[in-house]
């Protein structure tokens, strides 16, 4: 049996479930620790992943609920491009990562979890990041509470983005 230690899920199972776009609700009670909601701007917000790949796993999303890449207003595209500058500055400042992996996952059988809600995902990445444990065991480790991380990277944000 694999057990793996990770507080926050029990936060996330016993909360009471959303109607609705999960990522949608989260960004509209704004920046907050509870959601994991490092930033909110006029078109588009900064996430942390509950169910983060790696350590510091971030999510850009625009605020408009939309799947619809190819739709997205220039506005938006300049926007959601300066948060993810923003996320790679504010996560070297925090966390000092020698690489990083951004990505999209659209449609569902593109790999997308919330499949109605485009989102990038920013990973930072080290030498040896990928272990034996994740390899052979097929477990990942991710070595700090959420809310540590989040407490970590909000001041960053502020002083970055307002």
């Amino acid at each position: 049996m694999d057990v793996l230690w990770a507080p926050w899920r029990m936060e996330y199972i016993v909360h009471p479930k959303t109607e609705g776009c999960v990522l949608c609700a989260a960004i509209e009670r704004g920046a907050n620790r509870e959601d994991f909601v490092l930033h909110v701007g006029p078109l588009g917000a900064v996430v942390m992943n509950r169910f983060p790949y790696g350590h510091g796993h971030l999510m850009v999303l625009p605020r408009r609920h939309t799947a619809d890449f190819a739709g997205l207003a220039r506005e938006e595209q300049a926007e959601l491009s300066d948060l993810l500058r923003a996320c790679t500055e504010v996560l070297s400042e925090a966390m000092y990562p020698q690489g990083f992996n951004l990505g999209m996952n659209l449609g569902q059988v593109g790999g997308a979890g919330i499949v109605d809600h485009l989102h990038w995902h920013i990973l930072p990445r080290w030498p040896g990041d990928v272990n034996a444990l994740a390899l052979i065991c097929e477990v990942k480790s991710i070595p700090e509470h959420l809310a540590v991380t989040y407490d970590k990277l909000r001041p960053l944000f502020v002083k970055r983005l307002g």
